[in-house]
């Protein structure tokens, strides 16, 4: 799996986020932006977005996924706290 076919998943089953992925293989990280994650847990917030990858992840095609969920006002904020 490349990076942009995780990508694509992600987006078509939260159609509402913007998705960025990066990754090789079959390790990967996943930026999800949206506003349904307002009020939502870790674990509700990292249960949408494995859902979205259906049997990828039991089959391991994609065996590591390393997720960060943010509203669009706290990956503004994160933006702005990273030091460059």
């Amino acid at each position: 799996m490349t990076p942009e076919d995780v990508q694509k998943m992600i987006a078509t089953g939260l159609p509402d986020c913007e998705v960025k992925v990066d990754g090789d293989g079959s390790h990967f990280e996943a930026i999800v932006i949206g506003e349904m994650f307002d009020g939502m847990s870790l674990v509700k917030k990292q249960q949408a977005v494995y859902a979205t990858l259906g049997d990828k992840i039991t089959s391991g095609e994609v065996h590591a996924l390393t997720i960060k969920t943010f509203t669009p006002e706290e990956f503004a904020k994160a933006q702005k706290l990273q030091v460059r």
